[in-house]
């Protein structure tokens, strides 16, 4: 039988960090001038509690991965949204590092992140794997909704949503003593990469923005796009024009506010035969965002795979800069 004061020289020699379970508070304060992020995206000062659980030590990695979970800014009809799932990847004994959140692909098994902060954490950098929104455990049961869909008047608020989220995300990194505040980046693939250049531009705490398969400007790379044919004829139908639908994506396109982008540390990698993400997308954020570093494979949106060793190599000099 274990004794009392070996149980308590063992709890004695687990950091805090690496507690089975705990909660805590963490407050967003706006930072930088509010009236230049778009007024869906602005939040006011909130105290946030968040819930911490150790899911795994994993010694032969040098990391652990806890699940942390906070209440989301944004108050969608659906509870089991409203709850921001995240899993922490962090190094085994590195004080402070770079911290980072890493962001999904449309529909994959979250394998692809998972690998992404696991590979971070083992370079010294504490990476957040956030869910967008109705993604993962945020995903109502007995439910068909999704974050992009044919109803638009619901994507554009689950845009809005997980864009909050990340502004949220940002500022619970921020209060960890492990992560050193002004290395403070987001990556994102696919999917993702265009709420990375979102979350970039409208939170004012990440200094670096990693974008995978990923670029902007909606309606000129996919306004003529073959698979779009049928909804332009009903759009056109309707009377709008390719300018109108311009003007209504404005807010959810990253290219609209790519200036915001030209202070901070910027990758942009992109596939030159990209058949998803048609590469004028990632070389029209580039340019708005001020030409900074971009890295071409020639490979296709699914072909890129067999360049992820590349691009994490990539994504961990631009977060430990």
């Amino acid at each position: 039988m274990i004794s009392p004061g070996c149980i308590v020289s063992i709890l004695l020699c687990i950091p805090a960090w690496e507690e089975v379970a705990s909660q805590g508070i963490f407050v967003f304060s706006p930072k930088g001038d509010q009236s230049k992020i778009p007024a869906i995206y602005r939040l006011e000062e909130k105290t946030f509690e968040y819930k911490i659980v150790l899911k795994s030590r994993k010694e032969n990695l040098g990391i652990t991965i806890h699940e942390v979970t906070f209440p989301s800014p944004y108050e969608s009809p659906h509870p089991e949204n409203n709850t921001v799932w995240c899993e922490y990847y962090r190094p085994i004994g590195l004080p402070k590092g770079p911290g980072v959140v890493v962001l999904d692909i449309l529909g994959g098994d979250q394998s692809l992140s998972r690998t992404i902060a696991t590979q971070l954490a083992r370079q010294g950098i504490h990476a957040l794997f956030m869910q967008l929104a109705y993604y993962g455990p945020r995903k109502p049961k007995n439910s068909k909704i999704k974050l992009l869909s044919t109803d638009i008047l619901q994507t554009v608020k689950a845009i809005q949503q997980s864009v909050l989220d990340l502004r949220v995300a940002a500022a619970f990194l921020e209060s960890k003593s492990e992560v050193d505040s002004s290395r403070i980046g987001i990556t994102g693939t696919s999917l993702g990469s265009f709420f990375s250049a979102l979350g970039a531009e409208t939170e004012s705490r990440y200094s670096r923005c990693s974008i995978l398969l990923g670029g902007g400007g909606f309606v000129d790379g996919f306004y003529n796009h073959p698979e779009a044919a049928m909804f332009r004829a009903v759009w056109e139908g309707l009377g709008n024009t390719k300018a109108r639908a311009k003007e209504l994506l404005a807010p959810y396109d990253p290219l609209t506010r790519a200036s915001e982008l030209k202070d901070k540390k910027l990758l942009i990698m992109a596939a030159s035969k990209d058949e998803v993400v048609p590469p004028s997308m990632a070389k029209a954020l580039w340019e708005a965002s001020g030409k900074q570093k971009i890295v071409w494979y020639e490979a296709g949106h699914y072909s890129a795979v067999l360049y992820l060793p590349a691009a994490i190599s990539e994504i961990t000099k631009l977060m430990k800069e």
